[in-house]
């Protein structure tokens, strides 16, 4: 007969509290005052300025528990934050994270879920610097703020993209899309079925890749890709008031994409335009300093690909299909508040 699981309503907050500041462990770079007290005393660095983000993961809405280990939970958590600050450029630096837990929840899923969130913040040397605790009467909540720090100099923001630039992509597009659809599925077989859903589970975030574009000086406006790369173009192009063609030659994606898809009888590119949570970066660049980013990219071991570029705002933003033909590109990316919408 198995031994069973203390639950974090038989230990309290207070004790709960205790616990999770010794799972996080010593103060990092920068940290006066971390867990413990009112509130941190963090010392930023001189001559940067401040970035700010956060995001909610709700049970039910963006996640399953059941389809992801608390570890893996934890990791994302961050990593999804992270993607933010590497689309300004910055370096993360502090988290802060709140947690809306059902009093029936197992101590082991508190401390597994630290144990990834930890992993994912030693790879990119974040400290959890303090947070709350609350009870559920429903669903688990995740919520995370993150701090960075970025030169106001060689911040990149949405905005600044022009007519004649050339727009930029890492990495591959529509693993994360292709990972999820695996996972309603519960059918993988192939090894690379467990990439795909890895893929969609563990995001990786390019904060390196977008401190070395920011220190380039050669993008001129940038963002992360989670809502889907079409939803995250029209961002862009509204905010740097521009529109923008893209090629669906150029869009880089792998076959193990092209294979799922086919299989649950869509096309591929459905997944690479509007599955969403690919975390890559989009960018502008000017078409003298393309050709310096992508080498760049490459020299660091990061894949980069030339998808299209920006347009006159009059011209719209559309796509050039393999047939030759020119078509409006929608914007139907995630969004939390349209009905329908499945467990992101």
């Amino acid at each position: 007969m198995s031994e069973r699981e203390v639950e974090i309503g038989e230990i309290g907050e207070f004790r709960l509290i205790a616990r999770i500041a010794e799972l996080v462990g010593q103060r990092g770079e920068g940290v006066l005052i971390g867990i413990g007290d009112d509130t941190a005393l963090l010392e930023p660095s001189r001559d940067f300025c401040l970035l700010a983000t956060c995001d909610v993961q709700v049970e039910g809405v963006h996640f399953l528990r059941e389809a992801i280990s608390p570890s893996q939970l934890g990791r994302r958590t961050l990593a999804i934050n992270l993607s933010d600050i590497a689309a300004m450029g910055g370096i993360p630096r502090w988290a802060i994270l709140s947690l809306v837990l059902p009093p029936d929840l197992p101590l082991s899923w508190v401390d597994e879920f630290y144990a990834g969130l930890q992993s994912e913040g030693q790879l990119f040397q974040v400290s959890l610097v303090g947070g709350n605790l609350s009870r559920s009467p429903g669903p688990l909540i995740v919520d995370l703020t993150l701090f960075g720090e970025v030169e106001p100099d060689i911040v990149v923001e949405r905005r600044g993209a022009r007519p004649g630039d050339l727009l930029l992509v890492t990495g591959e597009l529509g693993l994360a899309g292709a990972g999820l659809l695996l996972l309603r599925g519960k059918e993988v077989s192939r090894e690379e079925g467990q990439e795909l859903i890895q893929a969609f589970l563990t995001p990786r975030p390019r904060v390196r890749e977008g401190r070395l574009i920011a220190t380039s000086r050669l993008a001129r406006a940038m963002i992360d890709l989670s809502d889907g790369l079409a939803s995250d173009l029209h961002r862009l192009c509204e905010a740097s008031g521009v529109g923008a063609r893209i090629d669906a030659m150029r869009l880089p994606f792998p076959e193990s994409v092209r294979r799922v898809a086919r299989e649950r009888g869509i096309e591929p590119l459905e997944l690479v335009l509007f599955g969403g949570e690919d975390y890559e970066l989009l960018v502008a660049v000017s078409p003298e300093d393309a050709p310096v980013l992508v080498r760049l990219l490459e020299d660091a071991g990061v894949s980069a690909s030339l998808i299209g570029e920006v347009c006159p705002q009059s011209d719209g933003i559309s796509m050039v299909f393999p047939d030759g033909s020119v078509r409006p590109l929608p914007s139907a990316g995630w969004d939390h508040f349209v009905r329908g919408k499945p467990h992101r």
